[in-house]
C-alpha cells in the first residue's frame, strides 16, 4: 500500500484523497495481427499515444528510474506501433517506454509495426497492458469491462485471453460496484483489494465511506477491517451468481450487441435483463434470436 497521509479521523475521506493526490504529484494524470516488418527505428516525434490506453496514471519516480536504465542500456524490448494515415504511429503497447525514452533524451525508439483496425487495436492494447503492465486494480477492472463490452468477449473468452481464471475476472469486475471515493482510494494505494472486497459486503454507502476512512487513518489490516465489519453487524449476505446464470447470459451476449445482466436471489431464483436503446436494436435482437 502507498504511504498513508498523516490525518486524524473525522477529517473525511475526501480530505484524505485530496492529500493523497498531493503526495502523488509524481504521477501523470488473442487477435492475430501480421507484422509489416521487423524492428524499425521510429522517431519519437512521430509517435502518438493510444486513445484506448487502459493505464490512467504513470508513476513519475518509476519513469525516472526507467529513463536512467534506458540511458545505460537502451530499450531492450521494442515498443509496438501501428501506422496511421497521416504518417504518424500510434502506440499499441509500450507507452511507458516511450515516455521514459523522451526523459532519457532519445530521439527514436525501436518498434514493431503492425497492421490493426480499431477493434483489433483496442483488444491488443487492453490484453497487452493487462498481461505485461502493473495496472492498479481499478484500471484492471475497467480494462476487463471494456474487453467484455467493446470487444464483444464473454467473461470466459476474456479470461482465456489474459490468462486468468474466470473467478479472478469476476472479482475484479465487482470492484467497479464500489462508490467512486473508494475506487479512488484503491487507485491511490490507500487501501488494497482485500479491504475493497471486505467493504463490498457493507450494508450502505455511508458506512462504507466511514470504514474506509478509519482503515486508512488507523492502518487497519484486512483482517481487522473484517472483524470490525462483523462485530458491528454491517455486513449483508453475499450472493454468488451461479455459473449457469452467467453462461446463459454469455450465450445471449454472443448474438446481441446490447447490455445483458443477471441477478440471483437467496432462494436460487433470479432474473436476466436485456436492455435496448431503441426499437431498431430490439428488432436486431429478435431477428438474431429467431435465426438461431
Amino acid at each position: 500500500m502507498a504511504k498513508k497521509p498523516s490525518l486524524a479521523f473525522g477529517k473525511g475521506l475526501s480530505a484524505i484523497l485530496a492529500e493523497a493526490a498531493e503526495v502523488q504529484l509524481g504521477h501523470s494524470a488473442g487477435t492475430e495481427v501480421p507484422a509489416l516488418s521487423g524492428v524499425a527505428e521510429i522517431s519519437l516525434d512521430k509517435i502518438v499515444p493510444n486513445p484506448w490506453q487502459p493505464r490512467a496514471t504513470f508513476d513519475g519516480e518509476a519513469l525516472a528510474e526507467l529513463a536512467e536504465s534506458i540511458k545505460s542500456l537502451g530499450i531492450i524490448q521494442p515498443v509496438t506501433l501501428r501506422q496511421c494515415a497521416d504518417g504518424k504511429y500510434q502506440i499499441i503497447s509500450g507507452e511507458r517506454r516511450c515516455r521514459a525514452a523522451k526523459l532519457a533524451g532519445l530521439k527514436a525508439v525501436p518498434a514493431y509495426i503492425r497492421k490493426a483496425d480499431d477493434g483489433a487495436m483496442l483488444e491488443m492494447a487492453l490484453v497487452e497492458n493487462i498481461q505485461r503492465e502493473n495496472l492498479d486494480p481499478i484500471e484492471t477492472a475497467l480494462a476487463y469491462r471494456r474487453l467484455i463490452d467493446e470487444c464483444r468477449l464473454t467473461q470466459e473468452a476474456m479470461a482465456d485471453r489474459v490468462g486468468k481464471k474466470r473467478t479472478t475476472v469476476t472479482n475484479y469486475l465487482r470492484l467497479l460496484k464500489l462508490p467512486l471515493e473508494l475506487q479512488k482510494a484503491l487507485k491511490a494505494g490507500l487501501i488494497d483489494t482485500g479491504h475493497a472486497k471486505a467493504l463490498l459486503g457493507v450494508e450502505n454507502r455511508a458506512a462504507q465511506l466511514e470504514l474506509c476512512e478509519r482503515t486508512i487513518v488507523n492502518g487497519w489490516s484486512v483482517r481487522h477491517l473484517e472483524d470490525v465489519i462483523r462485530d458491528n453487524g454491517t455486513t449483508r449476505p453475499t450472493i454468488v451468481v451461479d455459473d449457469r446464470y452467467i453462461e446463459a447470459a454469455e450465450k445471449v451476449r454472443s448474438f446481441y450487441d446490447g447490455k445483458v445482466s443477471v441477478s440471483m436471489n437467496r432462494l436460487g431464483g433470479g432474473s436476466m435483463t436485456i436492455k435496448f436503446k431503441d426499437p431498431a436494436q430490439l428488432e436486431r435482437f429478435l431477428k438474431a434470436f429467431e435465426d438461431r
